[in-house]
C-alpha cells in the first residue's frame, strides 16, 4: 500500500520557499491554503479575518461565487486568442466597464503597473499628436509618496529609496511635487506637460486622504493648462471607498483612469486604462499591445465584477460600514492610535510608535486571527473585503483595541 503523501506544516513552507523564491517580499508567516468571503484558513487550519483583500484585489472577498461562476464557466469554452483575433466576451466587458465609469473608450491590459505604463505611453503619444508638444519634449507631473507600480519608469519617478535604489538609470520626463498641494503643481505644469498623474488617495503612503477641493482643483488646473488629469484608481477604485471611482468624492471626470486589482475579482490579473475617445483615440495597431491583455478569461470575470458594480450595492456597503471602520477608528485615538486617515473600507492607522512598529502590529494581530499590512514606520492599512459584515468588522476593531493595550 502507497503510503499518503504527507502535507507540510506552515513552517516547513516558509522554509522550503527560503533558497528557491527571490526574497522580493516579507510576508507575515501565515500560509494560506483556503478561503471564503473575508476569510482564510492556514495549512493547519485556523482560520483567519483578511483586513487586507489583496490590497484591493479582492474587493468582493475570496471566491465571490458569481465570479468563480463566470470563470468556470468561460473556462470550458475559451481561455485566449491574443488580439491577432476577436473574442466573444471583449466587446462586452469594454462597452459595460465604460459605462460604469463614464468614459468613451477601454484599453485592457493585465497588471496594474502595465496599466500606469500604459497611460504614461498614451499620455506622451496624447501630446504629441494633440497636444503638439515637440517630439520627447513631454513632461508628467507626479506626487510625491506615490505607488504606481514597480516597473522601472514607475520607479524612477518614486521617492521611495527602497524601491528606487539599484535600479537606475531612470526614464527621463517626470516632475516631482508635493501630493496635496495645488500651487505646486501649478508650478509644475508648463507647455511640455501631457498630463498630471496621480492617486486621488495614496494607497503605500499610508491610505492619505487630500484635502476637499484637491482633487477638483487638479482637474481645473489641467483644463486651464491644456493637459491630461490621469486618475490613477488601481486601488481606490470599484468600491473601495464608497464610491465606484474616489473622484466621484468630489464629483471630478478625470480624462484617464487606471483601473487594476479589484478589476480581476481576485481571480486572474485584469487591469485597463479607460478614458475619452480623444485620448485613447490617438493608438493605432502596433503602437502598444499585449498577448493577454483583453483575454476572454478576464474579459468573463471582468463583466462578472462590472456586472456586481452596476447594482450599486457594494459602494453602498463600503459606505455604510465606512462609518462604522472611521468610529471605531475614532474610538481608538489616544488608546494607542495617534491618527488615522479614512475613506469607506480603507484606512491608515497610524500607532504610537512606543507601542510597536507596523510589522509588529500586524503580527501580533496575526496571532489574534486578524490579517493586515504594514506599511511605514507605525503605520498599519485596513482594507477589508467589501462582503465584511459589520460584526466581522468590529471584531477586527475589538481586536485591535486589545493588541494596542497589551
Amino acid at each position: 500500500m502507497t503510503a499518503p503523501v504527507r502535507t507540510r506544516t506552515s513552517d516547513e513552507l516558509i522554509r522550503a520557499e527560503e533558497p528557491v523564491l527571490a526574497h522580493n517580499y516579507h510576508p507575515l508567516p501565515v500560509v494560506v491554503a483556503r478561503a471564503e468571503g473575508a476569510w482564510v484558513e492556514d495549512v493547519e487550519g485556523r482560520r483567519y479575518l483578511d483586513m487586507l483583500a489583496g490590497y484591493s484585489a479582492l474587493n468582493f472577498g475570496h471566491r465571490h461565487p458569481a465570479l468563480i461562476g463566470a470563470a468556470r464557466d468561460q473556462l470550458d469554452r475559451l481561455t485566449l486568442t491574443s488580439r491577432a483575433f476577436h473574442n466573444d466576451r471583449l466587446a462586452e466587458f469594454a462597452e459595460r466597464l465604460a459605462e460604469l465609469t463614464g468614459q468613451d473608450m477601454v484599453l485592457p491590459m493585465n497588471t496594474g503597473a502595465e496599466a500606469v505604463e500604459s497611460g504614461i505611453k498614451v499620455a506622451r503619444k496624447w501630446a504629441y499628436d494633440v497636444k503638439g508638444v515637440p517630439a520627447d519634449r513631454a513632461t508628467i507631473v507626479v506626487a510625491a509618496d506615490n505607488f504606481h507600480g514597480r516597473t522601472t519608469t514607475v520607479v524612477g519617478f518614486s521617492t521611495d529609496e527602497t524601491a528606487r535604489a539599484g535600479f537606475g538609470p531612470f526614464t527621463p520626463g517626470f516632475r516631482i511635487v508635493p501630493y496635496n498641494d495645488l500651487a505646486a503643481m501649478e508650478a509644475a505644469v508648463d507647455e511640455t506637460t501631457a498630463a498630471v498623474l496621480i492617486e486621488p488617495i495614496q494607497g503605500e503612503a499610508g491610505v492619505i486622504v487630500p484635502d476637499d477641493g484637491y482633487l477638483a482643483g487638479v482637474r481645473e488646473l489641467t483644463r486651464r493648462a491644456g493637459c491630461l488629469f490621469v486618475a490613477d484608481e488601481i486601488q481606490s477604485g470599484l468600491g473601495r471607498t464608497g464610491r465606484t471611482l474616489a473622484v466621484e468624492h468630489e464629483g471630478v471626470v478625470p480624462d484617464v483612469v487606471l483601473l487594476g486589482k479589484a478589476l480581476g475579482g481576485g481571480i486572474v490579473p485584469v487591469s485597463a486604462v479607460v478614458g475619452s475617445r480623444e485620448v485613447l483615440g490617438v493608438l493605432r495597431p502596433g503602437e502598444h499591445g499585449s498577448t493577454f491583455g483583453g483575454n476572454p478569461l478576464a474579459a468573463a470575470v471582468g463583466t462578472a465584477v462590472v456586472e456586481l458594480l452596476e447594482t450599486g450595492e457594494f459602494q453602498r456597503r463600503a459606505a455604510a460600514l465606512g462609518v462604522v471602520l472611521r468610529d471605531g477608528l475614532t474610538d481608538l485615538v489616544g488608546k494607542g492610535v495617534v491618527g488615522f486617515r479614512s475613506r469607506g473600507l480603507w484606512a491608515g492607522v497610524d500607532v504610537d510608535p512606543a507601542i510597536g512598529t507596523g510589522r509588529e502590529i500586524s503580527e501580533r494581530l496575526m496571532r489574534e486571527g486578524i490579517l493586515v499590512k504594514d506599511t511605514h514606520g507605525s503605520t498599519v492599512r485596513l482594507a477589508p473585503p467589501l462582503t465584511v459584515t459589520e460584526d466581522e468588522l468590529r471584531s477586527a476593531l475589538d481586536s485591535l483595541a486589545k493588541v494596542l493595550a497589551s
